[in-house]
């Protein structure tokens, strides 16, 4: 363990503290310091925030301890989910480590029934050989087995975020503990692969309230309640990546450019094109159309996007074609506007990266033709997606009658379009128009995960592989599409990051691709 935290008391010296430092130092180990006395000091305190927010999920609502424990492994890339790691603490130490912090005052929270069953019952973790888990004997230690695709479908953001982040928030408020100081301890004393502060910027200040707002809201612990600091954050608009200054830093590297109705923003390795008319939730115009169009290509080349996403600002995606349009217009002009969304869904099927659609609300006409285009389609829970033309007396005309069919199928697409009707994010997933459904408050953070996904691979190979799916699909005879693939295929085996990938699979490493 790295680890030390030195913690203050409340007649502690200045010089007393420097020389402990130094003397950790001497001992080759990371200090941090606490600057005043309080229950768990640090790495406790944000410990059992998690532990006991994964027991009330467990408890109050039904979550399996091994699909959340197989998300924060899978998902969260944690080495150990938080049952698995009670367990390996030991239940009973863990249990008194709880009691000792609530006890002492300054830490606010609900104990944990499960813990205590199975303390009473003798059952203390690996150290017994039961607990939350069997093991082979008392002592004998086997990690659970999870599969690779177990516990996807679980809320990271609310399991890590709310009680971890409030914590730091608190922390940081208080003058306990400083941003740096706290997100070392997360990754020396709990392994964790970011620090709190990194999570809390990239999934969203804004979200991360939304989501305490929501639990207070559920359990109507105190606990929930978000820290001033966190909510000071949103009012000045500290949101994170999104808005160039974080909660706890600021990112220079991220660069912004404004249209007329669209934002860019690039924030490598990725660019997020922002629909930006917010008060008309975010209504589709050639204009917008052409914008879109000219930000894809403006980025295309640019060796520091890798990878783009597709959201809208406010409460919706886009809700469709500005009706207004519409009215009085002959055929030839109506010609002439598809055209503009013609050229723009084409330009993000066949765009040479990979893009992704953040569907934060309504997905409506052209709105959902646009993310129908998009490679990969990310919605939030309250999503509603559909294609209502026909109620206007007209029909999709931005690809909703082709792209719908080859998502879904006839029937469906039939069904959609000849009724008009919209339907929820989960009936959307159901059909096969949407990859993922997540809640509102984690749809940042589950598309950056697609992001770092996506990133990892070797772009070349991602731009083959995508046009040789998008042709195949598009040409009717089987052996014209195998052909292009084999031509494709034939090109990707002569890149240089396709050797890199072969040599790194047979050394056993991770391969360092580099777009050539």
């Amino acid at each position: 363990m790295k680890l030390v935290e030195i913690t203050r008391g409340r007649y502690t010296s200045d010089e007393t503290v420097n020389i402990t430092v130094q003397l950790t130092r001497i001992l080759n180990k990371e200090p941090v310091v606490v600057n005043k006395d309080v229950p768990g000091f640090i790495v406790n305190r944000v410990l059992f925030r998690v532990m006991l927010e994964a027991c009330r999920e467990v408890v109050q609502e039904g979550i399996k301890i091994i699909d959340l424990d197989a998300m924060a492994r899978n998902v969260l890339g944690l080495p150990m989910g938080p049952f698995e790691l009670l367990d390996y603490i030991g239940l009973d130490t863990s249990l008194f480590i709880v009691k000792a912090m609530t006890e002492r005052g300054g830490f606010k929270a609900h104990p944990c029934p499960l813990l205590e069953e199975l303390v009473s019952k003798g059952k203390l973790g690996v150290k017994s050989g039961e607990g939350f888990y069997k093991y082979p004997g008392p002592g004998q230690y086997v990690k659970p087995k999870v599969l690779p695709e177990q516990g996807l479908e679980l809320d990271p953001v609310r399991l890590m975020a709310p009680p971890a982040i409030n914590e730091l928030a608190w922390l940081v408020r208080e003058g306990v503990a400083t941003v740096e100081d706290t997100d070392k301890s997360v990754k020396l004393g709990l392994n964790y692969p970011w620090g709190l502060s990194e999570f809390a910027d990239e999934a969203g200040i804004d979200n991360i309230v939304d989501a305490l707002t929501q639990l207070k809201g559920v359990s109507g612990w105190e606990e929930y309640e978000p820290d001033p600091l966190l909510t000071n954050y949103v009012k000045e608009g500290r949101l994170g990546r999104k808005s160039g200054r974080g909660g706890f830093r600021e990112y220079p590297e991220v660069e912004f450019r404004r249209y007329e109705e669209i934002m860019l923003r690039i924030d490598p390795p990725g660019a997020w094109i922002i629909l930006n008319k917010p008060d008309k939730l975010n209504v589709l115009t050639p204009k917008m159309a052409d914008e879109i169009v000219n930000a894809l290509r403006s980025v295309e080349d640019d060796p520091r996007v890798r990878v783009v996403v597709i959201t809208g600002s406010g409460r919706a995606f886009c809700v469709g074609a500005d009706i207004n349009q519409f009215q009085n217009a002959t055929p030839m002009q109506m010609f002439k506007a598809m055209r503009h969304y013609h050229s723009m869904t084409l330009e993000i099927e066949y765009y040479t990266k990979p893009v992704i659609v953040a569907i934060n609300g309504y997905a409506l006409g052209g709105g959902l033709e646009i993310a129908m285009a998009c490679d990969i389609r990310v919605a939030s829970e309250d999503a509603l997606l559909g294609q209502p033309e026909i109620n206007l007396g007209i029909i999709p005309g931005a690809g909703g009658t082709q792209r719908l069919t080859r998502l879904t199928n006839l029937g469906t697409s039939k069904e959609l379009i000849l009724t008009g009707k919209q339907v929820s994010a989960k009936a959307a997933l159901e059909y096969g128009i949407v990859n993922r459904v997540v809640p509102r408050h984690a749809l940042e953070y589950e598309v950056m995960r697609w992001v770092k996904e996506l990133v990892s691979k070797p772009p070349l190979t991602l731009m083959l592989a995508k046009y040789a799916i998008n042709y195949g699909y598009e040409a009717p005879p089987i052996w014209s599409a195998l052909s292009n693939e084999a031509s494709l295929f034939g090109v990707a085996i002569s890149t240089k990051d396709a050797q890199e990938g072969v040599r790194a699979f047979l050394e056993k490493r991770r391969p360092r691709f580099t777009g050539e």
